[in-house]
């Protein structure tokens, strides 16, 4: 598949984990892509880096939070597909091309993400690989196409997420009252369910998630109020947990 995928990485003060992800990218990406960078006020070369390796920056003076971070990289990505991606997330082999494989699919299928080692709910899987050099060997082997393991689900977790153009047009924008983050992408999933998409987990394929490390860096204290925070909006909004969505 030769269309172009936009993939929209937030990112405060995270530079070693944004060279790592971009690297595991360019490494094992083989279709068009195009990576937008949302830096959220980073104080730590992030500007620089994004300049000297030609990636699309949108540079913001303050941290405006996750959601809002990446709405300002999903107004701006030209691709026929768009995904979000943590900058703590390291590309595996075939990644990319077996999610788009599942996304087109079937035509009511409007996001789909992949398995990892740190996600809440059902893309969560074990392990056994204990270094980067074990995780390429290891994800290698998992990535074999594989149908049989995609798995409907009614929630994706945001750390890699891929949405067809025209599902990003019909749901819209993610939800900033859910900032600084958490359960944006719960409420993301929850609209693209009410207007009949499908979503898939794949199960054919893994990422590695090093787990919230932007997120607890740029909240030290009070990271899991916040998380209680964005699950009762969740709940103010729409008269339902997202709990019950997770497993």
């Amino acid at each position: 598949m030769n269309t172009l995928t936009s993939i929209i990485i937030p990112t405060f003060n995270g530079l070693h984990l944004l060279t790592s992800c971009v690297a595991s990218i360019r490494k094992h990406t083989f279709t068009p892509i195009e990576i937008i960078i949302v830096d959220n006020g980073s104080t730590d070369g992030t500007a620089e880096y994004c300049v000297h390796e030609g990636l699309i920056l949108v540079s913001l003076p303050t941290n405006i939070g996750f959601p809002s971070a990446c709405n300002r990289g999903l107004k701006l990505a030209s691709g026929d597909q768009i995904m979000l991606l943590n900058n703590d997330c390291l590309a595996s082999p075939r990644w990319l091309s077996n999610l788009l494989t599942a996304l087109y699919s079937a035509p009511e299928i409007g996001m789909v993400g992949p398995v990892t080692n740190y996600a809440s709910g059902k893309q969560q899987v074990p392990i056994s690989y204990r270094s980067s050099a074990e995780f390429e060997q290891f994800a290698s082997l998992y990535n074999q196409p594989d149908a049989s393991k995609w798995m409907e689900t009614r929630r994706i977790v945001g750390l890699c997420l891929l949405m067809k153009r025209s599902t990003r047009i019909a749901i819209g924008l993610l939800d900033e009252r859910f900032s600084p983050g958490h359960f944006e992408d719960d409420d993301y999933c929850y609209r693209a369910a009410l207007q009949g998409y499908k979503m898939l987990i794949c199960g054919d394929t893994f990422i590695h998630h090093e787990g919230s490390a932007s997120f607890k860096a740029g909240h030290p204290e009070g990271w899991s109020d916040i998380v209680n925070q964005g699950r009762q909006r969740f709940i103010d909004k729409w008269g339902v947990d997202p709990h019950q969505f997770i497993h």
